[in-house]
């Protein structure tokens, strides 16, 4: 097989995979992404996300990653969901899940598509190659920004002209050069829809997150109390958030693509607070099997519950609450105590003067005594 001819041949072995979108960029030339990155870390923006620092010389540019690496085809399947889900947050009884976790880990949907790709390249042509999803230390949006795939926006995610900010990515690394895109330049223009939906304030600047305020950090990577200054903005948010995703004016090209749509489980479009604030641990892996929901553990996915409820109302929440304040793990039991304090204050009362003197955990206590920061 001719040079020339293997980009159009990683083009239609991508296709064959599954994938609705392909582009090739080098991997083995300077760019900026890598002094970014520590900007990022230095300023502390990565909050307790260790890793990104741990795994920073790594992540700094492909190469680091496989000095042999010449090219990166870089791949992106559609999720765009077939309704606005900013209109999921109007029923507080409800829970509102991150639409990419709605269904199995697109890791695993990403990565076994990947290999089938890689395995029919190296297959066909002998180059080498090596796959990556984002939880290896790639940064695949700036390759995805380098190879003409889409632009990163203000929101920091990856835009597309013709998918909006709704691409799931992927990347193949490959010994061989490939003929690259044209990069993707930068089409954000003067919006700021992102920057200013978002609940907690989390962009100090265009291009720029602080992921300490981000309600996706805070509902998956942070494992203590949420920071009682987020917890109101979060809402009945209780994996992720899609607020900037979903208000981008790209989205208007980011339609379906049929049976190869990543289509969400029915009972985790919109389901009943109430009901996931039992889930005991058992029930808790089962519900979520296969999900990348089951990967922060019930306590934590509970104490998420716990905030919605409390920015809600009604009896069910109350009971729900209520539930929760005897839970064996203490990060539930100081969520019901906020929840409770939001949802009556009476009740709360009644119940601190029950309950304080009995409490061993001090970060419970601190939220029995309304000093939790």
């Amino acid at each position: 097989m001719t040079l020339s001819m293997l980009p159009q041949k990683a083009r239609a072995l991508a296709r064959e995979a599954g994938f609705d979108a392909v582009h090739i960029a080098r991997a083995d030339e300077p760019w900026e992404a890598g002094a970014h990155l520590r900007r990022f870390i230095e300023a502390g923006h990565h909050g307790t996300m260790g890793w990104m620092e741990d795994t920073l010389e790594r992540r700094v540019h492909p190469a680091a990653m496989w000095p042999q690496a010449r090219s990166a085809v870089v791949v992106g399947l559609n999720y765009g969901p077939d309704h606005d889900p900013l209109e999921d947050l109007k029923d507080t009884a409800r829970a509102v899940v991150s639409v990419y976790a709605r269904n199995r880990d697109y890791h695993d949907l990403i990565k076994k598509r990947l290999k089938q790709m890689a395995r029919a390249f190296h297959g066909e042509t002998g180059h080498a190659v090596k796959v990556f999803v984002d939880t290896a230390p790639l940064m695949e949006k700036p390759l995805a920004q380098r190879s003409g795939l889409g632009w990163q926006g203000k929101h920091t995610n990856l835009v597309s002209r013709e998918w909006g900010s709704w691409l799931f990515l992927g990347v193949m690394l490959t010994e061989a050069v490939l003929e690259p895109d044209a990069p993707e330049s930068d089409h954000c223009g003067t919006c700021r829809a992102c920057l200013d939906i978002c609940p907690t304030h989390a962009f100090p600047a265009p291009y720029q997150l602080d992921a300490r305020r981000c309600i996706s950090y805070l509902t998956i990577e942070h494992k203590g109390p949420i920071p009682a200054e987020f917890r109101a903005a979060m809402g009945n948010r209780i994996y992720g958030c899609d607020d900037c995703l979903a208000v981008c004016p790209w989205n208007k090209f980011a339609a379906q693509t049929g049976e190869m749509a990543f289509q969400p489980r029915a009972e985790l479009e919109a389901p009943l607070l109430t009901e996931l604030s039992r889930l005991d641990y058992a029930a808790f892996r089962t519900f979520f099997t296969a999900s990348p929901v089951k990967r922060i553990g019930r306590d934590r996915f509970v104490r998420n519950v716990l905030i919605a409820l409390g920015n809600g109302s009604g009896a069910d929440a109350l009971d729900a609450v209520l539930a929760r304040l005897d839970d064996e793990a203490a990060l539930v039991r100081g969520a019901a105590v906020w929840a409770l304090s939001r949802l009556d204050e009476g009740r709360f009362a009644a119940e601190r003067d029950a309950r304080l003197g009995g409490e061993s955990d001090h970060d419970v206590r601190a939220e029995w005594n309304g000093t939790m920061c």
